[in-house]
């Protein structure tokens, strides 16, 4: 079974791209191949590792849904087929996208046999990077019932700590087995008054495992278009985040 790593958070603190980071950390360190996994409804995170994606998990299980009766070959083919053609290739890693939730009616027997083939598709990995939607929605979704780690990304705000504090209660408390729980501030600013900050995190009982500092690079290959995968080494953010994943990565 690989190592799987998952990332959560309220939206737009960041969280995909310090999951892109981990994955080319991992990558560079010779612990490949890497499989990113977007559980994120608003895929992107293959902008961020610079791959295509062409389908998606949930367009399997639609496509197994509208056509059962029709397939010409038995479910469990089929979706083993779909899975194999939703995973993008990249250098060291792979990609595949969950994609949209549910739709009305029932999916029992598609997310069954999805979750079989991805608990298959996970073992070929030494390590999984999980990048999970905003929000807590894929903890009570039981989409973090697999993790080995789970890091929380924050901005440097209370709101955002708060958020943080509250996905890891809820996971802890639906008792997923997650052995090691991280607090990451991204985006921090050299002017930030972080005692505030360290009040909450220490009330919410945190355990902050570093800081990124806000990168006018990343910033100005967002505005671009650019993966930030291609980030230059001397990248303040990559460098900082690489020295936490120095930190929790064995």
């Amino acid at each position: 079974m690989g190592y799987c790593i998952g990332f959560a958070g309220k939206g737009g603190t960041g969280k995909t791209t310090v999951a892109g980071f981990l994955v080319r950390y991992l990558v560079e360190n010779g612990k490949t191949p890497v499989l990113a996994v977007d559980a994120d409804a608003n895929t992107n995170l293959n902008e961020v590792l610079g791959l295509e994606v062409e389908t998606t998990l949930s367009d399997a299980r639609e496509e197994m849904k509208q056509k059962a009766p029709s397939l010409g070959m038995t479910k469990d083919i089929f979706i083993e087929m779909k899975i194999n053609e939703a995973l993008s290739e990249g250098k060291g890693f792979d990609l595949i996208a969950m994609g949209k939730p549910e739709g009305p009616g029932c999916y029992c027997a598609a997310n069954a046999l999805l979750t079989e083939f991805l608990q298959k598709l996970i073992r070929n990995y030494p390590y999984v990077v999980i990048d999970n939607e905003a929000g807590m929605e894929h903890i009570s979704r039981l989409r973090a019932k697999d993790m080995d780690m789970l890091i929380l990304v924050s901005d440097p705000t209370v709101r955002g700590i708060q958020a943080a504090s509250r996905i890891a209660e809820l996971a802890k408390k639906l008792n997923f087995g997650i052995k090691d729980y991280y607090l990451i501030l991204n985006r921090v600013k050299e002017t930030e008054n972080q005692d505030t900050l360290l009040k909450e995190i220490k009330k919410a009982n945190l355990n902050l495992v570093g800081t990124i500092s806000e990168d006018v690079l990343v910033h100005e290959f967002d505005i671009q278009g650019k993966p930030l995968i291609q980030l230059p080494e001397d990248s303040l953010a990559l460098k900082e985040a690489y020295r936490i994943f120095d930190k929790i990565i064995e």
